[in-house]
């Protein structure tokens, strides 16, 4: 179709739906043309990793070994291999799916205040763990810290510390979440040297966590495919994989589709949509009574427990009766837990609030963080106003907010890619590639 012609199509398909259907969102007629374009890229055009090289996580990799190597490569997600699995098996069989640096940290967090608690009330078995484990971050959370509690220490030398008075105004009967709130500087020393993390593999946390399913497609699969999966799926990113080859070649994630459309500015049918308001196009798709928000004044760990419950990646922070938009935090945020261990010390009596400030400040990340001011928008903004934000600061929402400045709805990544396809009847029901067993595995 010419491009006059295609211009003609979408402001008809658009009046009518306007004039007669009085709905917001974009017209069947107008997804059915972007569908039709979208099935015909493959995927083979997207452009590959920068680095050339996509990160794959053995799944016998210890948590520590895991932690250094996506905070070195600077990602919060990778596939986790099934070691020595066989190549002529089904991807599904090969993959156990994508770990994420947060869920990770979020573990490692429980099992430090579980260790902390077994200590301060004399029971190991309460943290579900050995005692040198309990040991070494119980001991960490008693103040008996140095390069003995750090580098090998055992259960009988925390013993002996604890009995010669190094920790024995602070043993056990101690307030737990006070012993807690004593793990400091050293605390990630430990998770790097000490059990259970030196010798924990990452496919034994998949009891505790879900991590995202593994959904691969292939170079010949269309790019209608990925956006579906990525929209519809609430996939943060799809690997891409060749039939005959052993890895993954390369990795599509949401914020790259969003980069993406972005530089489609000039073509007809991206200008079409992207001059509409989020308004139009009926975003945001919740009330403002369906915003899931963390008041300010809340602790920053209930922020990330909340998080996880309601399965976002992000919130609001509000503040006051009015519920005043003063923030955002999102799940990878919590990397300055790690990044500042004066943070990560304070963490049962950090609020949200406090976090926020001290993340800001922060001069070990060379990513800084975007938590305030919060970015935001109106319900008048365009779309394209919108993508052009996320993709150039490089973040996954956007709030919306009245005139005072009070969240009425919350944009993501996932909503701006669902304005430009809709899934065909059927479609993945029928899809005839390695995809479709692992949709299947994936939904039931």
């Amino acid at each position: 179709m010419a491009s006059e012609d295609l211009h003609s199509e979408l402001v008809r398909l658009w009046n009518e739906h306007e004039r007669v259907l009085c709905q917001r969102g974009v017209p069947s007629g107008i997804q059915e043309l972007l569908n039709s374009a979208f099935a015909k890229i493959p995927v083979s055009y997207f452009p590959d990793v920068p680095s050339g090289e996509v990160v794959e996580i053995a799944a016998d990799t210890t948590i520590a070994d895991t932690v250094r190597i996506l905070s070195e490569k600077n990602i919060f997600s990778a596939p986790v291999k099934i070691p020595d699995a066989d190549a002529k098996e089904r991807w599904s069989e090969r993959y156990l799916g994508m770990v994420d640096y947060s869920v990770i940290i979020l573990w490692v967090l429980e099992k430090a205040e579980l260790a902390a608690t077994a200590l301060a009330s004399g029971s190991a078995a309460a943290a579900g763990m050995g005692a040198g484990a309990v040991g070494a971050l119980g001991a960490l959370a008693l103040g008996a810290t140095g390069p003995g509690v750090v580098v090998g220490l055992t259960a009988a030398a925390v013993g002996a510390a604890i009995a010669g008075g190094v920790a024995a105004d602070k043993g056990p009967g101690k307030n737990a979440s006070t012993a807690a709130d004593s793990l400091g500087e050293d605390f990630f020393r430990v998770i790097l040297n000490e059990e259970p993390f030196k010798s924990t593999k990452v496919w034994e946390i998949t009891k505790s966590f879900r991590w995202a399913p593994f959904l691969p497609v292939q170079p010949d699969d269309t790019m209608l495919t990925v956006l579906l999966l990525l929209s519809k799926f609430r996939l943060r990113s799809i690997p891409i994989v060749d039939k005959d080859q052993p890895t993954v070649k390369n990795l599509i994630t949401q914020s790259a589709v969003v980069k993406g459309l972005a530089m489609c500015r000039g073509r007809d049918w991206f200008d079409f949509i992207a001059d509409k308001s989020i308004f139009q196009l009926g975003l945001p798709r919740m009330t403002p009574d369906q915003v899931v928000s963390i008041d300010a004044d809340k602790l920053v760990l209930d922020a990330f427990v909340l998080m996880r419950e309601k399965n976002v990646g992000g919130l609001p922070v509000v503040k006051g009766e009015q519920k005043e938009l003063v923030g955002n935090i999102s799940m990878r945020d919590i990397r300055f837990l790690l990044l500042q261990p004066e943070l990560c010390s304070r963490r049962r009596e950090l609020t949200v609030y406090d976090f926020m400030h001290s993340a800001k400040s922060s001069t070990h990340d060379p990513h800084p963080a975007l938590m305030m001011p919060p970015i935001t928008c109106e319900e008048s903004t365009s779309l394209g106003e919108v993508i052009d934000v996320l993709s150039t600061k490089g973040i996954h929402r956007i709030h919306i907010v009245d005139d005072k400045q009070r969240i009425v709805g919350v944009v993501t990544l996932r909503d701006i890619i669902s304005c430009f396809v809709t899934e065909p009847d059927n479609y993945f029901n029928n899809f005839g590639s390695v995809l479709a067993s692992s949709i299947a595995e994936a939904t039931t």
